[in-house]
């Protein structure tokens, strides 16, 4: 399976975007801040620079993120703001976004090994659209592991959960309790210019 290895800081700056969004705390320099480029960029290059903020936040390569602008033109509603919803639909997202997880490459890790279930049943694939009512619960069998259990007891870290999901303090149980829209998606991207890119 392809992955991105780029350093999280540097390409960060170069797209634009706080670290926090990746889950990492480093602060942005003050030196050249958002890592804009002094020369005006061209439409396209601007464009470009969209669509790599999403593949990058969340992990996706280009055959995939083709894939899923292909599927959200055949939604009904904005391509653009389908295309987000769907990305933040993957299980590695919601089990980052229910705080199992440090950050998406982690999360996309743990999934790949088998630590959690949906409804029940063991999914391993980080690219899983999640469904409105689905349970997403560590796997039994893991929840013995230092990783999981510091996520339990008085010393747990508080999690802010977007509205969609729902997850009962020191358990290690989250619901899907509706599917997200274009307001959960905390990241400051124009998705008409991915939009206007890919219909070229």
């Amino acid at each position: 399976m392809a992955k991105n290895m780029q350093p999280i800081a540097k390409r960060c700056r170069a797209l634009g975007i706080s670290p926090a969004t990746m889950g990492y705390a480093k602060k942005e320099s003050n030196r050249n801040p958002g890592g804009q480029m002094r020369r005006k960029k061209s439409e396209y290059a601007t464009q470009l620079s969209e669509k790599q903020k999403v593949k990058f936040v969340y992990g996706i390569m280009e055959k995939q993120f083709r894939m899923y602008y292909e599927k959200a033109t055949r939604m009904t509603g904005k391509t653009g703001e389908n295309l987000l919803i769907l990305v933040e639909r993957r299980l590695d997202n919601v089990v980052y976004r229910l705080g199992f997880a440090m950050t998406r490459r982690e999360a996309r890790q743990l999934v790949n090994h088998g630590h959690f279930t949906v409804n029940g049943k063991r999914v391993n694939i980080p690219s899983y659209l999640v469904k409105e009512g689905d349970v997403i619960e560590v796997a039994e069998k893991s929840r013995a592991s230092v990783k999981f259990k510091r996520l339990t007891g008085e010393d747990a870290p508080t999690v802010l959960l977007p509205q969609w999901l729902e997850r009962e303090k020191n358990s290690l149980k989250g619901t899907v309790t509706k599917l997200p829209v274009r307001a959960d998606v905390d990241m400051p991207i124009e998705e008409h210019l991915i939009v206007e890119l890919y219909s070229k």
